[in-house]
């Protein structure tokens, strides 16, 4: 068991609830997750289908600073994008119809290209969070992260065991993620200020599950204080 009270170089210690966490850097990853254009940004799926995306758009500053110190430290970075095969073969039926209930029919045409679909701009990352050269870009046809992509295993290579979580939605494709990865065995804590809703309660009940149940909760600010030791 780590010494929280007695941090080597490789590690810090962050405050976060129900208690502090010590992290050991080359065993953690950062899982940005799906901030993407179609969740993000005006013309986008979700702003097509008459979600607040100012909520969604929260995020990507303190997102930027926490970015920004991680990428000088041994930590994993991984971004997320969730989206379908441009002939989408890889799109549940349900999936599918549901979005054409809502007005932003899966793989139709957007004012950004076509919705969540790959390779199109409304499914790429918001501009201000593209990732760089060298880190992992894992694509996914559905929320959680771990299902049908090689998530698990690019960890388990990696020796990854403790991750900090951000992105959106917090209640939907944040949260699938890391109850999954909680019962991998995974060390998660979730970044509370790099996540975001569209429905506010559904992030702050997000936040209490997490804290009670299947993680630590933490945000950039006590993040940048633990990262300053180093």
């Amino acid at each position: 068991m780590l010494d929280s009270a007695h941090p080597t170089p490789a590690q810090i210690t962050v405050p976060s609830r129900p208690y502090p966490l010590t992290l050991t850097l080359t065993q953690t990853a950062l899982l940005v997750i799906d901030m993407q254009n179609d969740f993000c940004t005006p013309g986008g799926w979700a702003d097509r289908k008459g979600s607040d995306i100012s909520q969604t758009q929260r995020p990507i500053q303190p997102l930027q600073t926490v970015l920004t110190a991680l990428r000088s430290t041994p930590v994993t970075i991984i971004h997320t994008r969730e989206g379908h095969r441009p002939d989408l073969s890889d799109c549940p039926p349900h999936k599918l119809a549901r979005s054409q209930h809502q007005n932003a029919e899966i793989g139709s045409e957007g004012v950004l290209g076509r919705l969540l679909t790959r390779g199109s701009k409304s499914h790429d990352f918001v501009e201000a969070l593209q990732p760089l050269a060298g880190e992992i870009v894992l694509d996914k046809p559905g929320k959680g992260a771990f299902v049908a992509t090689d998530l698990d295993l690019i960890l388990r290579q990696r020796g990854i065991r403790q991750l900090l979580l951000a992105g959106v939605t917090t209640e939907c494709c944040v949260h699938t993620t890391l109850r999954t990865a909680n019962d991998l065995g995974y060390e998660c804590v979730l970044l509370e200020d790099c996540c975001a809703s569209f429905v506010p309660d559904f992030h702050r009940v997000t936040v209490e599950m997490t804290q009670k149940i299947f993680g630590w909760v933490t945000d950039s600010h006590q993040l940048m204080k633990a990262l300053t030791g180093l």
